[in-house]
């Protein structure tokens, strides 16, 4: 081999060993846990052989890790192992730093989009007037409307708890102006002093009512 060749062979192999350490770097600043990603990838994948899946998803069938890793070095990818438990274990040819990185970007998307749904009180008395009831039934509607669940409480003097059970009928009476937009995900419960209800926005109500 001429000393021109050899060279240019040491500076490929250079530019190769600098552009795997790129891309662990790449990968590690992109992994949790301070770069400790349990992803098996490249040489950490020891395992004598695995079965082999292309970077196009074609069954590129199996071989020793070693050979697979040459196969994804050579295209200048990595080798990730997608199915430990497999026999032999399962690894497939990818940018696992773009990989990486697009499931970073679709995570922080769903974490914008998803809606919060957050428990409202409504408080309502065990004399509760008419008017009172439609203005706090008013509020209750525009939660649930909202896809917010809803606590409604009664708060009981020391003489009403011997009357609980006409607290339990004004809380019924309260849903009974909002089963349009809920229903009853948790049904009127004594528990000491207070009757708590809760209501749940109609459409995600998939259960009955507990007892």
């Amino acid at each position: 081999m001429s000393a021109c060749c050899k060279h240019l062979h040491n500076l490929v192999q250079k530019l190769q060993v600098r552009h795997y350490i790129w891309r662990d770097l790449t990968i590690r600043n992109q992994s949790d846990n301070r770069g400790r990603d349990k992803t098996e990838i490249n040489n950490r994948i020891r395992d004598r052989e695995v079965r082999v899946i292309g970077e196009d998803g074609s069954q590129l069938g199996i071989m020793s890790s070693f050979d697979a890793y040459r196969m994804a070095q050579d295209k200048s990818l990595d080798l990730v192992k997608i199915n430990p438990g497999a026999t032999p274990p399962v690894v497939k040819i990818m940018d696992y730093g773009k990989f990486k990185f697009d499931q970073s970007k679709k995570e922080k998307l769903a974490k914008k989009t998803q809606k919060v749904v957050e428990l409202k009180e409504i408080r309502l008395s065990m004399t509760i007037d008419i008017g009172d009831v439609q203005t706090k039934a008013k509020h209750a509607n525009k939660f649930l409307s909202a896809g917010d669940r809803v606590k409604v409480s009664i708060r009981m003097k020391w003489r009403q708890q011997a009357h609980a059970k006409l607290g339990v009928q004004v809380m019924n009476d309260f849903f009974a102006t909002l089963d349009s937009v809920g229903v009853i995900e948790r049904a009127p419960l004594v528990e000491g002093r207070s009757i708590i209800m809760i209501l749940a926005p109609k459409k995600q109500a998939d259960k009955p009512p507990e007892k």
